[in-house]
């Protein structure tokens, strides 16, 4: 049940049809894991946080850089050198303190990422490392949970979501397959920082509408055009031959 507070801070969000009483209260019971706290993560987090999510668990093992300020806006100067999910952490914990946060610093891999996913409801990619992603996917398609995936580089984003609980929905590996590594994209080509924000917030967006009940998207992949501020639609399938969403389990 919302109390008092809990009434008053997301009245806002109550008084739509769409979400009322029992919509909040199915977002403050809900649990996601957040997987990078860089540029999408620290546009994604915070409004999940501001929006009443019950639990959630940051992961990333790296620290934050004077370069990382340019687009990683709730980081600060002062902050170069500490870990990017605990600092993630303090700021969302000051934003909502009525929201469960866990900072896991650790780099992800498959065994960890299975372990911090048993309990979630969902899963956000917020990484720039093929490796991780590839391994969120599986862990994601063995829990039959979505996975809402973002990227950004240059002036370009992109946003997909792979709902295993649908059968018919194709996964990242369908799409991205192959020993291609993309580490350090923004590092060696740039980016722009809104089209972080713009991915980010998409993420946060698409998540609540998940916990909601409400139409989502799947075999589906947006792209945005910072640079015309278009947005291209591009359909994909399921591959029948994809060795994750088919084939591959985790033992």
């Amino acid at each position: 049940m919302l109390n008092d507070e809990a009434l008053l801070r997301y009245s806002r969000h109550i008084l739509l049809s769409e979400i009322d009483l029992d919509g909040q209260e199915k977002i403050q019971q809900s649990r996601i894991l957040i997987v990078g706290c860089g540029g999408l993560g620290n546009a994604a987090a915070p409004l999940l946080v501001a929006a009443g999510v019950g639990e959630i668990t940051l992961i990333d093992f790296d620290v934050i850089d004077l370069s990382n300020l340019q687009r990683q806006i709730h980081f600060e100067t002062q902050d170069i050198g500490e870990n990017k999910a605990e600092i993630l952490k303090k700021h969302l914990h000051s934003l909502n303190p009525n929201v469960t946060i866990h900072a896991v610093i650790e780099k992800a891999d498959e065994a960890l990422l299975l372990d911090l996913a048993k309990n979630m409801d969902m899963i956000l990619d917020c990484t720039d490392n093929f490796t991780i992603r590839q391994a969120i996917n599986v862990v994601a398609h063995h829990y039959k949970i979505p996975l809402i995936s973002g990227s950004a580089v240059r002036f370009e984003g992109q946003l997909a979501i792979y709902d295993f609980r649908d059968e018919k929905s194709g996964c990242y590996h369908c799409l991205f397959e192959g020993a291609h590594s993309d580490d350090g994209a923004c590092a060696l080509l740039g980016v722009f920082s809104p089209v972080l924000q713009i991915v980010g917030a998409m993420q946060a967006q698409e998540a609540l509408k998940v916990i909601l009940g409400l139409e989502i998207k799947v075999n589906q992949m947006k792209v945005y055009n910072a640079l015309t501020g278009d947005w291209q639609m591009f359909k994909f399938a399921r591959n029948p031959r994809c060795n994750v969403c088919h084939e591959k389990e985790v033992k």
